[in-house]
């Protein structure tokens, strides 16, 4: 099953929301990669200037090679506009994110952005959270936040790369990746892990889009709002 045709179309829509002068957030995954390859061409063509903020160094490789202009997070007061993905996105528009790792940097963008536009395929919308939950956790903190976890009804596991040897963020943090089963309360969940100490950013993120692109197989797509 492949959304490649509807995520290339839909990645060139989303420019609409571009404007000269915008600061924008650039996600990680693929539909922010295709994104920010039509950013590329179109800021080129129009001749307009932006700043990207990139929350990882896959996306930051993106942009540079593209000829984007890029800022760190710290250098900026605003985000006119956030462009991600995301792993699921449930039938309220909550959000989960994480499965790339960069979900404390995504969720500082999203948070301090005007505007937020999700771009995902059809499989990733549920009506109630069934997978994973990804929690950045310090180092340090892994066994005593394990017990937590435990404690909260979920099942923890480190992520750990092809190896064997622990998934470190750019952060220098290590993902639980927690089972919690079917989640009919994400913001509820999400505001008792972070409560953990050690905790540093939990994978549900309850701020809503203000659009969703949804990728088709047909390689159409569908704009949510």
């Amino acid at each position: 099953m492949s959304f490649d045709n509807a995520i290339s179309a839909l990645s060139t829509d989303a420019l609409k929301f571009v404007k000269d002068g915008y600061v924008l957030g650039l996600g990680s995954g693929r539909a922010a990669t295709a994104f920010v390859k039509s950013l590329s061409l179109f800021i080129k063509s129009k001749k307009i200037q932006i700043k990207g903020v990139p929350t990882s160094l896959q996306i930051k490789l993106v942009a540079e090679e593209g000829g984007i202009p890029l800022l760190g997070a710290d250098q900026v007061d605003h985000i006119d506009v956030v462009f991600d993905g995301a792993d699921q996105i449930d039938s309220q528009k909550n959000l989960i994110k994480g499965g790339g790792g960069a979900l404390l940097r995504e969720n500082i963008l999203i948070n301090s952005a005007k505007k937020v536009v999700i771009m995902a395929d059809k499989s990733k919308f549920v009506k109630y959270f069934n997978r994973p939950v990804p929690v950045e956790v310090y180092p340090l903190a892994r066994n005593t936040v394990i017990k937590s976890i435990k404690k909260l009804k979920g099942k923890p596991k480190l992520r750990t790369l092809e190896r064997g040897y622990p998934f470190h963020t750019e952060n220098g943090n290590v993902i639980l990746d927690c089972d919690f089963g079917i989640i009919k309360s994400p913001k509820t969940l999400a505001q008792k892990i972070i409560q953990i100490p050690g905790v540093m950013e939990v994978g549900i993120f309850t701020r809503r889009p203000d659009v969703i692109y949804k990728a088709k197989t047909n390689g159409k797509f569908e704009i949510i709002t």
